[in-house]
């Protein structure tokens, strides 16, 4: 079984009952060791890797999360899409709770990490207008509706460095350029890109920033996160099965770096 398609996520995406676990996996990378072991399975039928983002304990704050060995592991496995599931939080009004978010675009506020595989002695700039795969993208948006499962087709999200939450004043600033707000995207996106993969990123709503006078905190987040996997689940059950083994969308085109 070699899986072409990759999950990072929470250690609440797992689901055992769903999953058919053939074997776990621990893959050396150039960058360390990945944030766990990899578990090859099926999901819908489908072969796929699943990596829980920060350990099986929760061990990693997203600013020590391993991205380039997570992204490295995967590629090696022959993965070429990475599905992330993530929490984030809104930063418009109209984009609720409960709702999922097919990201199209970021803005990045992080500060202190590694971002590329290519620290030289070649410079190389990849171009990544468009950082997410359209292709399958539009799988994820076409079975939400389908499913009745309320859903926004694009939508900005702004990666802050963490692990804190933002200020009011942030909050205030980050509302006028995206719809959503999180700490993991950047750089796993893309890095995945400069390795050649697809990337798509199905952002889960757990609370409004505190722009809107709401007290935002860890266990809100993991609340309604806990209440609205199924959400997850559904779509992946259904779009795992309808994606293409030969895709037309070109992401692998903006990069110049393999893995051997």
């Amino acid at each position: 079984m070699k899986p072409r398609i990759g999950i990072i996520g929470g250690s609440g995406v797992y689901n055992p009952e769903l999953f058919e676990l053939d074997r776990k996996v621990a893959v050396e990378t150039p960058y360390g060791e990945p944030s766990g072991e990899l578990l090859i399975g099926k999901l819908a039928g489908v072969p796929v890797a699943f990596l829980p983002r920060h350990g099986e304990a929760h061990q990693y704050p997203p600013h020590m999360v391993p991205y380039h060995a997570n992204l490295y592991a995967m590629k090696k496995l022959g993965v070429d899409l990475i599905i992330s599931p993530c929490a984030v939080g809104s930063l418009q009004e109209d984009y609720h709770p409960g709702e999922v978010v097919i990201v199209d675009q970021f803005i990045d506020f992080t500060k202190t990490r590694d971002y590329t595989f290519f620290d030289g002695p070649d410079t190389v700039h990849i171009s990544i207008p468009d950082p997410f795969c359209p292709e399958v993208g539009q799988l994820f948006i076409d079975a939400a509706e389908e499913l009745g499962i309320a859903a926004h087709g694009k939508g900005t999200y702004v990666c802050i460095e963490g692990p804190r939450f933002s200020t009011k004043g942030e909050s205030f600033m980050f509302l006028n350029f995206a719809e959503i707000i999180g700490m993991t995207l950047v750089p796993e996106c893309q890095l995945a890109r400069e390795l050649g993969m697809c990337y798509v990123s199905l952002a889960m709503i757990t609370d409004y920033d505190v722009w809107k006078d709401e007290a935002v905190d860890l266990s809100m987040v993991l609340k309604t996160m806990s209440e609205n996997l199924h959400k997850v689940s559904q779509l992946l059950d259904v779009v795992l099965p309808r994606i293409p083994a030969e895709r037309g969308c070109g992401c692998a085109d903006s990069a110049e770096g393999e893995v051997d």
